[in-house]
């Protein structure tokens, strides 16, 4: 009876009122946009200390004449006049963007092929991962030292092994001419970033549904056809993080100059960065620093902003 009552009662006007009635209203500290930005703020904060204000502090620097020691006077634009015809920067951009197109190319093509290679789960494949990731986890740094001292004619093992095996008949200068300087530094960054990139792409190709490998193998296409059409497409938003990792990675390149070359010989592996520091920490002008590092800045903005937009616009090309 009470039942029938209640049911009753909910089906007339006044009842269907009370249900629509509005939701009691949350406190304005208990609401979800402020609790949104309250997990938002730290990082926030971090990214103003350490990313917005040392920008806007550059750019500031670069309109002045700032000495280490003295007051800052304005003298824009002649910083950037001086980084316009500062010829040591203007060889460093060259080498640079040289350097940027051979490692991304052979990086690229490396760690492409080691991602196939342990694509698929065979045995010894955990093995193999982990033997390609593992140069990963040693910091650049450390990685450059170690090259440097395997380099070394004086205390190195790569010279005595590769005349042990009749490779060689004398010492190689590996970083005493401008081609093997750059040469040694290839095969460094490549021994130390190819199992990183590698990664990237096998997070891409397992992302890829293997219904679509099938449907191609029923439809008799080769592994060519299949890798051109299927697994390049699908892979591209992998690609596009490697690459866009790879070019930044390049062009802001220094440890490995710095470590394993000094930028020699005769100036010849010195990197956009490395001039920047010499201008900073040798010659002690932070203006001049600082434009340097606004135009590097501006650089990298331009490249991804196009590389980025060459690949979307591939990606909508073949979605439309």
């Amino acid at each position: 009876m009470s039942v029938t009552t209640a049911q009753s009662r909910a089906g007339t006007p006044a009842g269907r009122a009370r249900d629509r009635r509005p939701a009691p209203r949350r406190p304005w500290w208990r609401s979800r946009g402020l609790a949104g930005w309250g997990y938002a703020m730290p990082t926030a904060v971090v990214v103003a200390v350490f990313f917005l204000l040392p920008l806007v502090m550059v750019f500031w620097m670069s309109l002045h004449r700032w000495p280490l020691l003295g007051d800052p006077t304005a003298n824009f634009p002649d910083d950037y006049t001086r980084a316009r015809d500062n010829q040591l920067f203007r060889d460093s951009v060259w080498f640079t963007l040289k350097y940027t197109a051979i490692i991304t190319v052979l990086l690229s093509g490396a760690a492409l092929g080691l991602a196939l290679l342990v694509q698929e789960r065979r045995r010894g494949t955990g093995f193999y991962r982990t033997a390609f990731f593992l140069p990963c986890a040693v910091g650049f740094a450390s990685a450059s030292l170690l090259f440097y001292g395997l380099f070394s004619n004086s205390i190195g093992p790569l010279d005595p092994m590769l005349r042990k095996l009749g490779v060689i008949d004398e010492p190689v200068a590996w970083t005493g001419t401008p081609n093997m300087a750059l040469f040694s530094t290839i095969v460094l960054v490549l021994w130390r970033f190819a199992g990183f990139n590698m990664l990237i792409l096998l997070t891409g190709l397992q992302g890829i549904p293997m219904e679509v490998y099938e449907a191609a193998r029923v439809d008799g296409a080769s592994r060519w056809a299949t890798f051109r059409h299927i697994t390049l497409p699908l892979l591209r938003p992998a690609l596009a993080l490697m690459l866009t990792l790879s070019v930044t990675g390049s062009l802001l390149a220094f440890d490995q100059f710095f470590i394993l070359t000094q930028g020699g010989p005769d100036n010849s592996t010195m990197s956009m960065v490395m001039v920047i520091y010499r201008e900073a920490f040798v010659r002690f002008d932070l203006g001049a620093a600082a434009a340097l590092s606004v135009v590097v800045l501006a650089v990298l903005i331009v490249l991804n902003v196009v590389q980025l937009g060459v690949l979307r616009r591939r990606t909508r090309k073949e979605n439309g």
